[in-house]
Parts: structure tokens; sequence; C-alpha cells
């Protein structure tokens, strides 16, 4: 299975696992930032469609990028990420938004490289997911890096994503999931920053269909997808993914 976007490219295999995501020798600083607004039917996200003929083409994803060597500061990760998601959400929406509003979601670690098979480059992105509401309900794309945007309430693009109609990684499905909880924006980011980003350093388990998991899982550490015990997965079974967690 290939998986792209702000997560890792490369084709998933059966890594040992007892690798351990959180080497960061090879990782590269990027940020995304998901833009929130109140819909009809509850909060809503704008949603971006990369050029297929770029890296990661084709997904939907949320404005975001890798930090870029001049805003990178070893000494303020948080507020070197905070600078490249409000650049990239002016460069591929046009909005302008205060870095500093920005508030932190999770952070996202993917694989190890030993998981990823596919020749060639192979890249592993460790990115800060921020939330703002959003100053304006008007996105003004390139049409050149972004082919097409759309608001969208967690529903509607997970919905759209089992029915084959757009492509999602799973970083982006998980938040969604997690946004779906909320009926407005001012409670969906109360809760954020109510809180201590959490972390997701990401194992494949091995088998089919294939499942990522992140701490807490019973098989997280042992490999075991079928350990008793508490759950913390992503099941990316044909024709529906399935968020499961408790």
């Amino acid at each position: 299975m290939l998986v792209r976007g702000l997560f890792y490219v490369g084709e998933v295999t059966e890594p040992s696992p007892q690798a351990d995501p959180s080497d960061d020798s090879d990782l590269i600083p990027a940020a995304t930032v998901v833009l929130l607004r109140d819909g009809a039917s509850g909060v809503e996200t704008v949603m971006l469609r990369r050029n297929s003929k770029i890296a990661f083409g084709g997904t939907w994803v949320f404005p975001g990028g890798r930090v870029d060597d001049d805003e990178n500061d070893p000494d303020d990760v948080l507020g070197s990420a905070r600078r490249a998601a409000a650049r990239e959400v002016e460069e591929e929406t046009g909005l302008v938004v205060d870095p500093n509003e920005l508030v932190p979601w999770s952070y996202w670690i993917p694989p190890q490289m030993a998981a990823m098979t596919t020749p060639g480059p192979r890249r592993r992105f460790s990115t800060w997911f921020f939330a703002i509401r959003t100053p304006s309900d008007t996105v003004l794309i390139d049409d050149g890096e972004i082919k097409d945007h759309e608001w969208m309430s967690p529903e509607v693009a997970m919905a759209k994503r089992d029915a084959g109609d757009i492509e999602l990684v799973p970083p982006t499905f998980v938040t969604l999931t997690q946004l779906g909880a909320f009926s407005d924006v001012d409670s969906a980011l109360a809760w954020a920053a109510g809180r201590a980003p959490e972390r997701f350093a990401t194992r494949p388990l091995p088998g089919k269909p294939m499942i990522i998991s992140w701490a807490g899982d019973a098989a997280y550490e042992s490999g075991d997808r079928e350990a008793d015990g508490p759950r913390h997965r992503l099941v990316m079974a044909d024709g529906a993914w399935s968020y499961e967690r408790g």
C-alpha cells in the first residue's frame, strides 16, 4: 500500500514492531493548518487537492508543507512550525493567519524508513498540526500546486474517501474523525487549547488489512494485532477506514 502526504512516502511492508518511529535522524520538519468555520451542519474545514504531477499529488490535504531552512530554529521547534504553517496557508489559500494564534492540535511521526520499500527517494515528515478559525471563507488557490478546494464537514470528507471520490492520508483522516466530535469551532479550539498536543508516533501492524497503531494500543509494542486490550489504531480496510480508540 502506498501512503502519501505530509506523513511519509513509500510502500508499507511488515517492519519489526520494535522499530522505533520516534527516531528523528531523518525526519523533515513540516506543519499544517486545519482552517475551521461554522457551517450549516456543524464544523467545516477547507480541503485542498494537490496537483497530481507533484509530490503527494492527488491527495486532499489541509494547507501545509515543510519548514523552510530560514524558518527553522532548533531552539524553537514549535515557533518554527508556526511560521511555516502561516506561510503555507497564505501561499496555498490566500488567507493570512497570525502564527501566534495557531492552536497546536497534534504532532505526527511516520513509521521508520525500514517500513518503506519503494525504490528511489523516501522521505519522513514530522508534522505539527495546528487549528484556527478561518479569517475568511474566501479561498484563492494558485491552480499550480493546488488544483481544487472545498469546504467540507468531517463526515462528508470521510464519506467521500470511503466512496473513492477523494484520497486522504492517515493523519488527515484521524484529525477529521476528531473534529467530528464537535458541534462548533469554539468547542473544537477550546478542546485543543486545553490539552497538550497528542504525539502520534506511527507503527504498522503486520498482516492484512493494513493497520497502523499508536501508543496506547495493546499491539503497539508487540505487533500482535489480535492482542487483547485497548485499541488506538487506524484500520485501513478496502472501501472503509475506521479509527479505533478505547
